[in-house]
């Protein structure tokens, strides 16, 4: 029997999910995919970057974040949402990245081996993770984040690696995000062209053109899911100001008609060669 397609996508924080391919999960989820998110850690040491948030009595940073990822996740159409259930390791050497509960610090095959568990159990023909190069934000979660789901990907389907975590099951293609410097560098030109000033600094500016030949090998079109785009984001209320020209600066009818793709690298693929030009992520594929 052929089996169901099915899309994992693994991320380190609550938040990641919105800014990295939610039009992407968004237009396979209205496919009729079935769609999982693994988020790796809580996000609690992340900083409330709204100015209009403030925590309820008691409530913690963790606790908010986790209802904020159920509102994104349900915006974008991810049909389950499971967690690894490790802390946010925060920044390199700070007191949190110490924490012996912090996903940094874990044991290594543990991580991978409940990774697998929940690839055996969604059986997965795509997962999208992190590419190996972090130099524009190397936390500990990210670089934690890619190595285990590669470490997954090519474990899941060995009957001799991790056998209480489910009969095995191969995954057919693994893929990593790209970081949309050509998107980036288009909605900075739209600014100017509309007479407006961009929010991109000189500094993010150089980084974008050492980065305009960024390599991919997968455009997937997403025209008309750029308000799912916004929305996700909105969903994290004490991570995104509603206001911040960065993210919200050009009006909706024009930011949505800039740059209409996700893009990503085909790491590892079972059913073909990587080197291709691809605008399906299940392409080669054989499911229903």
């Amino acid at each position: 029997m052929k089996e169901p397609r099915c899309l994992l996508t693994v991320h380190a924080h609550p938040d990641d999910e919105s800014s990295k391919g939610p039009a992407t999960v968004a237009r396979y989820h209205d496919e009729g995919v079935h769609t999982v998110l693994v988020c790796c850690t809580g996000g609690e040491e992340g900083e409330i970057l709204n100015p209009a948030v403030v925590l309820g009595q008691g409530e913690t940073l963790g606790e908010r974040r986790a209802g904020e990822l159920a509102n994104a996740a349900a915006i974008i159409g991810y049909d389950e949402v499971r967690y690894l259930d490790y802390r946010d390791s925060g920044m390199p050497d700070s007191e949190a990245n110490a924490r012996s509960d912090a996903f940094w610090n874990a044991p290594f095959d543990q991580a991978v081996g409940r990774l697998v568990g929940i690839i055996r159990e969604s059986r997965p023909q795509v997962i999208v993770a992190y590419p190996d190069e972090q130099t524009e934000y190397p936390h500990p979660d990210h670089i934690r984040a890619h190595e285990i789901a590669l470490a997954a990907y090519e474990a899941s389907g060995d009957p001799e690696k991790f056998p209480e975590m489910g009969e095995p099951y191969a995954v057919a293609k693994l893929y990593y995000t790209v970081w949309p410097a050509l998107r980036m560098q288009k909605l900075h030109e739209t600014y100017l062209d509309l007479g407006l000033e961009s929010p991109y600094d000189e500094q993010f500016l150089e980084r974008l053109s050492r980065r305009r030949e960024e390599h991919f090998t997968t455009t997937i079109a997403v025209d008309g899911y750029g308000h799912i785009r916004d929305a996700a984001l909105k969903a994290h209320e004490t991570q995104i100001d509603p206001t911040s020209p960065w993210w919200f600066g050009l009006p909706d009818e024009v930011r949505h008609q800039v740059h209409l793709f996700d893009h990503y690298n085909l790491a590892r693929s079972r059913v073909g060669p990587l080197e291709l030009e691809e605008t399906d992520l299940f392409s080669g594929v054989d499911a229903t």
